[in-house]
């Protein structure tokens, strides 16, 4: 599968996407699903909540809803209304993440818009890149 994050393309995925070097989100195409695992962190590295293919399995403070469609997730903050995740399915074999702002485990914010991903201090805008079967490296 092809993933999109941001502007990014990384083709011949394993669906993973690792973000400084821990996996934090995995994506899976089942048919009429696209399937989000995810777990959304804290500043200060602890957990708040849990998407098991695409359902909120933990979710401390009721602090995050999901809105699913069949080619569609969006994980959103309750009180700020906030996007934390969207990923959709732009064609049978492309998962699109196109929008977020979420803590990594490490406590630095990654944001992904259209036009890019950043993290920390590294972005990445506008590249193509054949990850030969292996997972995606954000940071």
């Amino acid at each position: 599968m092809d993933l999109e994050v941001g502007s990014n393309l990384y083709q011949n995925t394993d669906g993973t996407i690792e973000i400084e070097g821990v996996p934090q989100i995995q994506v899976a195409l089942k048919p009429n699903a696209l399937l989000i695992n995810f777990a959304v962190f804290d500043a200060n590295g602890k957990m708040t909540a849990k998407l098991v293919d695409s359902t909120l399995m933990f979710n401390e403070r009721r602090a995050y809803e999901v809105t699913k469609a069949p080619s569609r997730v969006t994980l959103t903050h309750v009180e700020s209304k906030n996007v934390v995740l969207q990923m959709e399915l732009k064609k049978p074999d492309l998962v699109a993440f196109t929008k977020g702002g979420f803590h990594t485990v490490k406590g630095h914010l990654l944001e992904v818009s259209s036009r890019e991903w950043k993290v920390d201090k590294q972005r990445s805008s506008g590249t193509t890149q054949d990850v030969q079967g292996g997972s995606v490296k954000i940071g």
